[in-house]
């Protein structure tokens, strides 16, 4: 089971109110509502490994020399070196060393690694894998990792993660018209908003899943723009030529790196706390009580 770690204690930090606090009145209800979630998703899948995977680099340099938009709308502060400040709520940011820290104490594998979003460990991690996947995000790029034939399937949040959305192959076409293997595809055609990609002007989802379904893939599409006897529309071949620059970058953009340099850690669910006396002090410092007992609980058993 791979964490999207951020995904979800966003969700948690949004879903958990704010009147979760530490002794001292600090807010902890992103700490406490992740911890409820590891709890919940232990329970219910059992999983043999675990990893929280970081984001290391949310908007990492390589992708926003090619897509100088790539998150732009989401920089708090540009760095010259190192990683932009992300914009993040005040009352979150505190809490993501103490996640970090809890996480260390119980034993949790948490890797992220520099230059990366926690997207491309996930990626890696899967590519590597010898069984079945079960990657848990919110974030539904995501969804080019679902592999039938490997066991790879994306649980998506859909109310806190009581609710679970279970996104496989069949689920992906029900709602795309693609697999996973299209769905990088698919994003990269329709954009995203979200993370400030601009996508072909004038392709939005529908469109460009006929056009994945007639011709295959991008480079399928590629081919037929090419080709005058190809099956496209006036418009369609004027959109998709125009649009000829951002699509030899944007691939390398939005499908997850499958080769980041993974440390050598430990991923195995663990059973008992790593660090008891630790994971004590944090229990006290900051009020995690009953999410913390819960989830020790469930690892316990």
């Amino acid at each position: 089971m791979l964490l999207d770690t951020a995904s979800l204690y966003f969700r948690a930090y949004f879903g958990v109110p704010d009147s979760v606090r530490a002794p001292d009145g600090t807010p902890v209800n992103a700490v406490r509502g992740l911890l409820e979630f590891i709890d919940r998703l232990v329970k219910d899948h059992r999983p043999e490994h675990l990893v929280a995977c970081m984001d290391a680099d949310w908007r990492p340099h390589w992708r926003v020399e090619l897509i100088p938009s790539y998150k732009a709308h989401r920089v708090a502060e540009e760095r010259p070196a190192g990683p932009d400040e992300e914009e993040v709520p005040d009352t979150l940011s505190p809490q993501v060393p103490i996640i970090e820290a809890v996480l260390d104490a119980l034993g949790i594998a948490r890797v992220g690694v520099a230059g990366y979003e926690a997207d491309d460990v996930i990626g890696t991690y899967t590519a590597r894998a010898t069984g079945p996947v079960d990657i848990v995000t919110g974030d539904r790029d995501l969804y080019q990792l679902v592999d039938d034939a490997r066991g790879v399937r994306v649980l998506y949040p859909v109310k806190g993660v009581g609710t679970l959305n279970l996104v496989d192959e069949a689920a992906l076409r029900e709602k795309y018209g693609v697999d996973g293997g299209g769905y990088a595809d698919l994003a990269l055609l329709r954009g995203d908003p979200s993370d400030g990609l601009p996508g072909v002007p004038g392709i939005g989802e529908k469109t460009a899943a006929k056009l994945l379904a007639e011709f295959g893939d991008l480079a399928g599409i590629q081919a037929a723009v090419a080709d005058p006897k190809a099956k496209l529309t006036p418009t369609q071949r004027k959109r998709l030529t125009e649009a000829g620059p951002y699509l030899a970058v944007a691939p390398k953009v939005v499908r997850v790196a499958d080769d980041v340099p993974l440390p050598d850690t430990g991923t195995a669910l663990p059973h008992g706390p790593r660090d008891a006396e630790a994971l004590e002090a944090l229990a006290s410092r900051w009020g995690l009580g009953g999410s913390l007992r819960r989830l020790l609980a469930t690892l316990a058993a």
